[in-house]
C-alpha cells in the first residue's frame, strides 16, 4: 500500500505520527519530543501537520506561520503554549492601562473618576493586540478540536450561556485522536 501511515514490515500495524521520532538538530535528544510523519522521514515537521510536543518558541512560529489557516490540526502543546503567551500579553496590557489610568487619573466636572492620558495608550496596545490575534487564534482553537476528531464548528458552543466555554475548555483538553487525521490536508 502507498499509505504512508501502515509500517513497510508487513505486521498491518498502523504507525502513528506520535510513534515516529523527531530530530532537532543543535538540541540534545528528547523523548518528550514531537514525532515525525512516516512519509517525511526525519527533519523538521511539515507545517500542515500537528506538531506533538512543541516548545514554546515552535509554538508561537506556528501560530503566525498558520495565520488564517483553519484547516487541519493543532497537538494540545501547541494550543497551551499559545495560550499561556496570550494570557501573559493581556495582562501586561492590562496592568498598563490600569496603572495608566490611575497614574493621571482626576475627577471630572460631575464628580466622576476621569483615566489618565497613558490609559488611551495601554487601550490602544490591547486593540492592536486583539485584532492581531482574534483570527488565529480562533484557526488555532479549530485546528485544536480538529486534533480531538470533533468538527470546527463545535467552537460555536461559545455562543451557550455559561456551559459552553467550559464544554469548549474541555474538548481543547482532551487528548489527540488518530480519526482526526481526517482533516489534515498535507501539501
Amino acid at each position: 500500500m502507498s499509505d504512508p501511515h501502515y509500517s513497510q514490515q508487513g505486521s498491518g500495524r498502523q504507525v502513528w505520527p506520535s510513534e515516529q521520532p523527531r530530530q532537532n538538530p543543535g538540541w540534545a535528544p528528547n523523548p518528550y519530543a514531537a514525532a515525525a510523519y512516516p512519509a517525511q522521514g526525519s527533519g523538521p515537521v511539515p507545517l500542515w501537520a500537528p506538531l506533538y510536543g512543541a516548545s514554546l518558541p515552535e509554538a508561537a512560529s506556528r501560530f503566525f506561520k498558520k495565520y488564517g489557516t483553519f484547516s487541519g490540526r493543532a497537538s494540545r502543546s501547541e494550543y497551551w503554549w499559545w495560550m499561556l503567551i496570550s494570557g501573559l500579553v493581556s495582562i501586561v496590557l492590562n496592568v498598563i492601562m490600569l496603572s495608566g489610568a490611575a497614574a493621571g487619573a482626576k475627577l471630572g466636572p460631575n464628580g466622576t473618576s476621569v483615566p489618565g492620558p497613558a490609559y488611551i495608550v495601554g487601550l490602544i496596545l490591547a486593540a492592536v493586540w486583539f485584532l492581531a490575534v482574534i483570527v488565529p487564534s480562533l484557526a488555532l482553537t479549530v485546528r485544536r478540536l480538529h486534533d480531538s476528531n470533533f468538527s470546527g464548528w463545535m467552537y460555536l458552543l461559545v455562543l451557550v450561556p455559561f456551559i459552553g466555554g467550559i464544554i469548549l475548555l474541555v474538548f481543547t483538553l482532551l487528548e489527540s485522536k488518530p480519526e482526526g487525521q481526517r482533516f489534515d490536508v498535507p501539501a
